[in-house]
């Protein structure tokens, strides 16, 4: 697969895929995953009739979802016009069916439910796009008209029979699909749905022949995939560093796949400071692409330039990497990176005494408790890494959210007491019952409870390495005072190397320059490019990390000469 691979410069945006004016009709599969689990699947058809444009669709999608679509037809005229809606379904037990007629600018809906039949009428806009909840085969009508669309357009939707509401594009960035059968185009749209209760960030793709392939929504832990993309050995390429090679890293019971990128120069040296860079919270692939920009990628390339042997890899049960995720903790991710970092050891290229591992957000977390009871790893480096309890961690990101959403006074302690009885249900198991189907799915599992128990202030003392760590200024997710907690942690141990901290200006949680850091910005982001001073800041410290230079929120600065710690390997996790 390596070799179908597009070379791009490194640290560059790949530009958007070249698409058809119209879709290629015909018939795809897709699979539906709830908070990393498979819950059902859709059988969708596109066709040309005359010249209309009709979708059609059927599925059965377990609880907590529990759908059952028996029929599902949506008619557009050849411009994208909608003409007639036509669905027929059973949804939580319930019979429904609905039936909708588009005029230019208004639908009138028929909802009957259990033989109940009530009307609607709403105003909608001319050639809006008509995506029921839950009716997946909808999004062949909204990636047709993404077609050729830049960042900063705007489309209508309309969520039959609710209401119409807002989409604008972000962000418009080109992936590549390695699969069994070749390679997939594709271009992946950044989109934010402007709802009554606040934007709601999704990712939407388009193959090269202008159909559906991908949805996700990360904030409703959502993934909607053709099957040809979802299946294990797939995984989406997003940009390809000059000396990347693909390999397999033995893990416990399966094994890992990865990309090492080495050094363009080595200064006549036989072996090298390695990186491994390992995904965090979620679904993360190797090239971590957090709102269409690939931070493993891009990090991998400028490590590589200063020296450095990188490995990323995706996550056990991701892309093209073995092991199952039902059961999985974050000792278990923990367990992987210990594989990788023992892999690394082995290489002839790289110095075995020289091995690190650095967190990225969540991932700080599996960095230190890898470290913590694996000698091979000699140094940590904590990137936007959370300094408190992931109870406490939960509790301050909801604060964030309402404060951000603008949440009325007497709307937040409701909300905030309904957070603490799921963190409450999550780590005790008591009242899971009581729970929404919905969110129970989200938070009964061993991997949520695993990161709301986890305190970096009890495994800290167990990690002997130098500990370097590097913030953004404007982190809004994990805010700045999560780090010098960290330190304090690390330099309170006895007997060991002092804690480094480094804050870097005007950089948000993913490391990328930022306005203001808020999550919203995300997606519109007019650099999408990990700051090279993250892996200059990293690198400098790398070189000599049981020195103590002082603190810094300009920036990492060269330390100065003294007592080099034994070995260096760099392992990056990223949330």
């Amino acid at each position: 697969m390596a070799a179908c691979a597009v070379a791009l410069a490194l640290g560059g945006v790949p530009q958007s895929a070249p698409q058809p004016a119209a879709p290629v009709p015909g018939e795809a599969t897709f699979s539906v995953f709830l908070a990393g689990k498979e819950v059902g699947r859709e059988q969708v058809n596109l066709a040309r009739v005359g010249t209309d444009w009709i979708i059609t669709a059927t599925s059965r999608i377990a609880p907590p979802v529990d759908v059952t679509v028996n029929r599902f037809e949506m008619k557009y005229t050849a411009d994208w016009q909608p003409l007639e809606l036509k669905a027929d379904a059973r949804m939580r037990g319930l019979s429904i069916t609905l039936a909708t007629s588009f005029g230019l600018t208004t639908a009138t809906n028929e909802i009957t439910q259990n033989a109940v039949t009530t009307a609607k009428t709403d105003q909608v806009s001319a050639r809006t796009v008509v995506i029921p909840n839950n009716f997946f085969g909808a999004y062949e009508a909204l990636a047709a008209r993404l077609i050729g669309l830049s960042p900063g357009a705007e489309l209508p939707v309309y969520v039959a029979p609710q209401g119409e509401v807002k989409i604008i594009v972000k962000g418009v960035t080109r992936g590549q699909f390695q699969t069994p059968a070749g390679v997939v185009e594709t271009n992946r749209y950044s989109l934010s749905y402007q709802n009554a209760g606040g934007e709601l960030a999704a990712e939407v793709s388009v193959d090269g022949k202008g159909r559906f392939a991908r949805l996700e929504i990360p904030g409703a832990t959502l993934l909607v995939s053709r099957q040809d993309l979802a299946s294990v050995a797939a995984r989406i390429q997003t940009v390809r560093n000059a000396t990347d090679i693909d390999v397999r890293v033995p893990a416990s019971g399966f094994t890992l796949a990865g990309t090492v990128t080495t050094p363009t120069a080595t200064a006549g040296r036989i072996r090298n400071p390695a990186v491994v860079l390992v995904g965090g919270t979620g679904a993360v692939e190797r090239d971590a692409v957090l709102s269409g920009i690939p931070l493993f990628a891009q990090l991998a390339g400028d490590l590589a330039e200063r020296g450095f042997v990188v490995l990323r890899y995706d996550k056990r049960g991701v892309g093209q990497s073995g092991g199952r995720t039902e059961t999985v903790t974050l000792r278990d991710y923990a367990d992987d990176l210990v594989a990788a970092v023992k892999w690394m050891e082995k290489r002839k290229d790289v110095d075995k005494r020289r091995i690190a591992v650095a967190g990225h957000s969540e991932g700080g977390a599996i960095a230190l408790l890898a470290a913590s009871r694996e000698k091979k790893i000699a140094t940590v480096v904590l990137m936007a890494a959370a300094g408190t309890r992931g109870v406490d961690l939960v509790l301050e990101q909801q604060q964030y959210s309402l404060d951000l959403l603008k949440t009325p006074a007497n709307e937040r302690s409701s909300k905030v007491e309904l957070q603490k009885k799921i963190i409450e249900a999550a780590t005790t198991g008591t009242g899971l019952a009581d729970l929404p189907p919905d969110i129970r799915a989200r938070v009964d599992s061993p991997w949520y409870r695993s990161v709301l128990l986890f305190d970096p202030a009890e495994t800290m003392p167990r990690v002997r390495q130098p500990v370097f760590v590097l913030h953004g200024e404007l982190d809004k997710q994990v805010p700045p005072h999560h780090a010098k907690r960290l330190v304090e942690l690390a330099n309170a141990r006895k007997k060991a190397a002092p804690a480094v901290l480094t804050v870097v200006p005007k950089l948000n949680h993913l490391l990328v320059p930022a306005v203001t850091g808020d999550t919203t910005e995300y997606a519109s982001l007019p650099e999408k490019r990990v700051s090279p001073e993250v892996a200059r800041t990293i690198a400098d410290w790398l070189a000599a990390p049981a020195t103590k230079p002082p603190v810094t929120t300009q920036g990492a600065k060269a330390p100065p000469s003294g007592r080099r710690a034994p070995g260096i390997v760099s392992a990056a996790v990223i949330d």
